[in-house]
């Protein structure tokens, strides 16, 4: 059974960091590309960050490059999500996804992340 279980979201001052975590499990985790999506209130789910199989790539959406960074551990099988910098415009929830090598796509239930002062 595939399971993304998100971590590590809350509520944090402009300007702030967040590491957001996903612990994925079965299927073959260092095959896998490994993704971050964000889906704020009445819009779309929109890519944020992407690492490609065996974490050799990585590319981010426009809006968040150099201030997040996605890294992953493949002997523990997780993901991560490195917020710095954090602006109000990045509240929303944000959703794990994984990609199998047989390109099945599996989601986690999503973790809220609140920007406010």
């Amino acid at each position: 059974q595939v399971q993304l279980v998100e971590s590590g979201g809350g509520l944090v001052q402009p300007g702030g960091s967040l590491r957001l975590s996903c612990a994925a499990s079965g299927f073959t985790f260092s095959r896998a590309a490994m993704s971050w999506y964000r889906q704020a209130p009445g819009k779309e789910r929109d890519f944020v960050a992407g690492s490609f199989r065996a974490g050799a790539k990585t590319n981010y959406a426009a809006s968040v490059k150099g201030r997040f960074t996605i890294s992953r551990d493949n002997a523990k099988n997780e993901v991560y999500l490195q917020m710095n910098g954090l602006e109000a415009e990045d509240t929303a929830v944000y959703y794990c996804n994984g990609q199998s090598e047989d390109d099945y796509d599996y989601w986690g239930q999503g973790t809220q992340v609140t920007v406010a002062s």
